[in-house]
């Protein structure tokens, strides 16, 4: 693949020209962000030779400085971005030019909206922001050579941004990548020097690496010498009174590859024992792999402004992986290495601080801007709740930020937090009541929820798939304990009145026939069967033990082919129903066919699946046409 002259034309993938429209056509308004883009893939080409260079010096191949240099030829109609950075090798150019996004791109295309200024965020979470070049370009010429590999593995991928793109080896003195746009028809305004200063100076004045154009003639043309035109300071290590809100969402959409503002900031220094700054912020929206917790790539850390490496991930908990920004160390060493980094102790500090800013940033905003917190929730509220179990030093602070729908509001909105729920508990309530299902409409109609409706008792409605890892671990709040209504016995304490106790007490009396006839008809279904305390009007329900998985759980994880233990539910019945009263007056064939009626209704209402249901469907058909 690297003799030299080897070239051949290639497609792109097959989703490629609808993901090329959107990016000609969603960001037409804003299109000088082509500009914006290419400087921070030079940036990241840049700080990877850096990095890669402390164990290789080698690499840099006799040129220390590193810098990226814009440059443009009005009589050509072109503008250039050239950096002497990491660079591609051929391999590499197919894989992440020729394929746009790599395995993201459908998963990309599957968010499209057809809502131009709601697809134009997505575009920079899945890696693609070189293409904006193709707003302002009819025609891309990249041309590259890996740092290390020598001149004739030099590689140029050219396209016009249709179907198909063609790649050659060529010869390439210089390390790095240039990349040449030849622009459409009426984009000349890229043609000047000052709009292209002004776009640098707004949109990349924060990359601590030089940014240079030639220097302008009297009449505005490029002369010979060059000069910086960026400030090229790392924007974290400036005092934040001097540094504009303007200039930290640039910096942020640089670091983290986003096109949209972010929600939240949070700037400081630590001195003393340790020195060290972070600069991290809450996006707006989640990353379309968010849920893959083996890919982490929020966090870059510098040592004494010098980068190191990105996705740090022992920098930041699994929990809080959305969390996008810098940490630049002033006590690391510059040859720190990953395996180095999970045992060292200034990492572990630096990441117990940079946690604790985190969850305070998240306190003040639900304190002081409810609506974002609420948009963050639904973005990250999910993620979120895997946090009790893997931070049990800040589970009480985690707890309080966490949100959930609940039988208060009537809603499915998740915006109920725990310290509410305490605050409204009634006279002489002892428990936080909580009941997990499959879907809010589930969990929200269950059966078990009816006694708690009858005494004004609110509960918390759980339908997020990680709610039931989340109660095993998140145990308590503000000392009171979390209690499913679901398993175990129920126990109101002080909200039942004493009438109400002598009820439930006689018709147990008066159950003990019936209960004994289901138990026999149920046989091994079941551990036991015995008269609820939760039901008013449903004749049934399943009740598990304090430590079971919920049902429908249970059912997932066999179905991903996991093995659980057997567990048996008990059946709750309600004597004052009447279908329970009709059971009293069946003989046994009639008691069998009830009881197994019963128990799979009562299955089916807690989201699980039966194991014959269609011998459910013919006792159930049979029983009404007996009643015709």
């Amino acid at each position: 693949m690297s003799v030299a002259g080897h070239k051949e034309t290639l497609s792109f993938q097959t989703e490629v020209s609808q993901l090329l429209h959107l990016m000609i056509h969603a960001l037409y308004s804003n299109k000088e962000i082509f500009l914006r883009e290419l400087i921070s893939n030079g940036a990241d080409a840049c700080d990877k030779l850096r990095f890669e260079s402390l164990s290789d010096d080698a690499l840099m191949e006799g040129e220390g400085e590193l810098a990226i240099d814009v440059d443009y030829d009005p009589k050509a109609r072109t503008v250039t971005v050239r950096d002497n950075g990491i660079g591609m090798s051929r391999e590499e150019v197919i894989e992440h030019i020729g394929t746009i996004a790599k395995s993201g791109t459908k998963e990309f295309l599957s968010r499209l909206t057809g809502d131009q200024a709601k697809d134009a965020h997505l575009i920079g979470q899945f890696g693609v922001g070189f293409y904006s070049a193709f707003i302002v370009a009819r025609r891309v010429e990249l041309t590259t050579r890996r740092a290390g590999m020598g001149p004739e593995h030099g590689v140029r991928w050219v396209s016009e941004g249709t179907g198909e793109y063609s790649i050659e080896t060529v010869e390439v003195a210089r390390r790095g990548t240039e990349i040449v746009l030849h622009l459409k028809e009426g984009e000349d305004e890229f043609l000047d020097g000052y709009r292209l200063r002004s776009i640098i100076t707004r949109y990349s004045d924060h990359i601590p690496l030089p940014i240079r154009m030639r220097a302008l003639g009297e009449k505005g043309e490029p002369g010979e010498e060059w000069e910086t035109v960026n400030r090229a300071s790392a924007l974290w290590t400036r005092p934040r009174s001097e540094i504009t809100d303007d200039e930290y969402k640039a910096f942020y959409k640089h670091v983290a590859h986003d096109f949209e503002d972010p929600l939240a900031w949070t700037h400081n220094r630590v001195e003393g024992r340790q020195e060290y700054t972070t600069l991290l912020y809450i996006p707006k929206r989640p990353p379309f792999d968010l849920w893959d917790r083996d890919r982490r790539h929020g966090i870059k850390l510098y040592v004494r402004r010098v980068f190191i490496m990105d996705d740090a991930e022992q920098l930041m908990p699994a929990y809080l992986r959305f969390v996008r920004g810098v940490v630049d160390s002033n006590d690391l060493p510059l040859n720190i290495s990953r395996e180095i980094l999970q045992s060292n102790r200034l990492i572990d500090g630096m990441r117990a601080g940079g946690v604790k800013k985190v969850l305070g940033l998240l306190e003040d905003m639900a304190k002081d801007r409810p609506e974002d917190y609420q948009a963050f929730w639904s973005a990250f509220g999910q993620v979120m709740k895997e946090g009790p179990a893997e931070d049990y030093g800040n589970r009480e602070q985690i707890a309080g930020l966490l949100r959930f729908a609940s039988t208060h509001t009537g809603e499915a909105t998740q915006n109920v937090s725990l310290a509410d729920y305490v605050s409204r508990m009634k006279d002489g309530q002892k428990a936080i009541y909580y009941i997990t299902a499959d879907s809010h409409a589930a969990a929200a109609h269950s059966p078990h929820l009816e006694v708690f409706r009858k005494h004004g008792v609110e509960v918390l409605l759980l339908s997020d798939r990680v709610d039931e890892w989340l109660v095993t671990h998140l145990t308590e709040f503000d000392g009171k304990p979390l209690k499913s209504v679901a398993k175990g016995a129920l126990d109101l304490g002080e909200l039942e009145t004493e009438e109400e106790k002598q009820a439930a007490k006689a018709a147990e009396d008066e159950s003990k026939e019936v209960i004994e006839r289901l138990k026999k008809a149920l046989g091994e279904k079941v551990e036991d069967v015995r008269v609820s305390h939760r039901l008013t009007d449903s004749p049934a329900c399943i009740v598990l033990s304090e430590h079971d998985m919920a049902l429908y759980m249970q059912q997932l994880l066999r179905q991903a082919g996991q093995k659980l233990p057997d567990t048996k539910p008990v059946l709750e019945i309600n004597p004052s129903h009447g279908l329970i009263g009709r059971l009293r007056e069946a003989d046994d064939e009639q008691m069998d066919e009830w009881a197994d009626i019963l128990f799979n209704q009562a299955l089916l209402a807690e989201g699980a699946q039966l194991e014959d249901p269609a011998g459910f469907v013919r006792r159930l058909n049979s029983l009404i046409l007996s009643r015709l």
